[in-house]
């Protein structure tokens, strides 16, 4: 009986001490986002159900001023921990959504999370619910859409200690048909882990 306790024991630091449980080296997220994945990101953005989605929502909303926003915003936060979601069901329940959320899934583990914001950076479209729906007080958005039509910004990778993967967002600014006009911005956090073991030789 005390060998079967030590072996088991020996086996729970075994299996803390593997490196599938144990948090990897931080990647360099620059060396693994090149511009060729940027590239096919704009891609799956740059199309017209994104654009039609964003500006229908600009039309609909306009320019808000701060207090609409933050009422907004609260509705949406209230709504996480009510039965009654109404905000929050029309939003993941549109045609945006829906095709975020099918990209994702297409991407087989690549994309962790997508979504999509219009002029005043509230949530257009994503692929799964968001602690909040407002993003222009945030980076993601004061980094793309409120400094250029073609700005990107990609943040510093963060360790997922549930999945056990690293992740980072890669942010940019979403255009009209002409590519110069600024009509909102896109999140696509990117599965680090997964994007290395894809750029590895042999993968």
């Amino acid at each position: 009986m005390g060998i079967f306790k030590t072996t088991l024991a020996a086996a729970a630091v075994s299996m803390v001490l593997s490196p599938a449980f144990a948090q990897t080296a931080k990647p360099d997220v620059h060396s693994l986002v090149t511009p060729a994945v940027v590239t096919d990101m704009r891609q799956w953005i740059e199309t017209e159900i994104v654009r039609i989605s964003i500006k229908a929502q600009n039309d609909r909303y306009q320019k808000l001023n701060q207090e609409t926003i933050d009422a907004l915003d609260a509705q949406w936060v209230a709504e996480r921990e009510s039965d009654d979601k109404p905000l929050i069901a029309a939003t993941l329940s549109n045609p945006l959504s829906v095709y975020l959320s099918r990209l994702q899934g297409r991407s087989l583990g690549l994309y962790a999370e997508i979504f999509v914001m219009d002029q005043n950076g509230l949530n257009v479209g994503q692929s799964s619910i968001t602690s909040d729906f407002w993003q222009g007080d945030e980076a993601k958005f004061q980094k793309t859409y409120d400094v250029s039509h073609d700005a990107l910004f990609i943040d510093e990778p963060e360790w997922d200690e549930d999945s056990k993967i690293w992740r980072a967002q890669v942010n940019f600014t979403v255009t009209d048909d002409d590519s110069t006009t600024k009509i909102g911005a896109v999140t696509m956090e990117v599965n680090l882990t997964e994007l290395q073991r894809r750029s590895s030789p042999g993968a």
